[in-house]
């Protein structure tokens, strides 16, 4: 007598449409990254994700609209972490240097030290020049979003009494990049900062920050 429970249970199910669909992105983001986009070949996304060629163009089509859809989807992840330390941002701060200082870490954990970022960022920097074409969803819900979010923010604490600020967009570019600016090269690298190096680095660029655009006579 047959054990249909046992042979349904040894029998392995194929894999759903969705999962087939993001196994080739996440195939395709190693891929791209190791690669670049010339030398990267549909074969070798297939490989990597353990699919058919078939199944990438049923799924994304051709080389360009699958990178694309990388662009988007790494983007789209990467957003999802700034946006979350947004969210915290210190609207109504009691010690603002101090409140500050612990929001720069978590932009730059949550930003500048995430690998959906470090592995978009060395996209732009080897493909932006050649393909800038391929990145209009990074260009539509990249930086200018956080930007405009971050500098939203400012524009409370200004109104507050708590910061002197003319444009709150220019200050939140000034303020990213100073958060960055000591951890950019080495996360590029592959390299993974402490703990204590992200503070120093935030510390040092809201000190900076404030001698800029601190208010003389703050509101606490």
């Amino acid at each position: 007598m047959t054990d249909t429970g046992s042979i349904s249970q040894a029998t392995p199910h194929p894999r759903s449409h969705i999962a087939k669909r993001l196994s080739v992105l996440e195939a395709a983001s190693i891929v791209f990254c190791r690669d670049g986009f010339a030398s990267a070949s549909l074969e070798l996304i297939a490989a990597e994700a353990g699919v058919s060629r078939q199944t990438i163009y049923n799924h994304y089509g051709d080389k360009e609209k699958l990178f694309i859809a990388v662009v988007k989807d790494l983007t789209e992840r990467a957003n999802a972490g700034l946006f979350a330390a947004i969210s915290s941002f210190p609207d109504n701060p009691a010690d603002l240097e101090a409140e500050l200082v612990d929001f720069a870490m978590r932009l730059a954990c949550n930003c500048m030290c995430n690998n959906d970022c470090i592995a978009l960022r060395k996209l732009i920097q080897a493909e932006g020049r050649r393909y800038p074409e391929l990145f209009a969803p990074w260009r539509e819900l990249g930086p200018e979003r956080a930007w405009t979010a971050i500098g939203a923010r400012f524009a409370r604490l200004h109104h507050a009494g708590y910061l002197e600020i003319d444009d709150p967009d220019i200050a939140a570019r000034q303020f990213q990049a100073l958060v960055n600016s000591d951890l950019y090269i080495g996360t590029l690298l592959g390299d993974k900062p402490s703990e204590a190096q992200v503070r120093k680095s935030a510390a040092v660029a809201v000190k900076t920050f404030l001698k800029a655009y601190g208010a003389t006579a703050a509101k606490h």
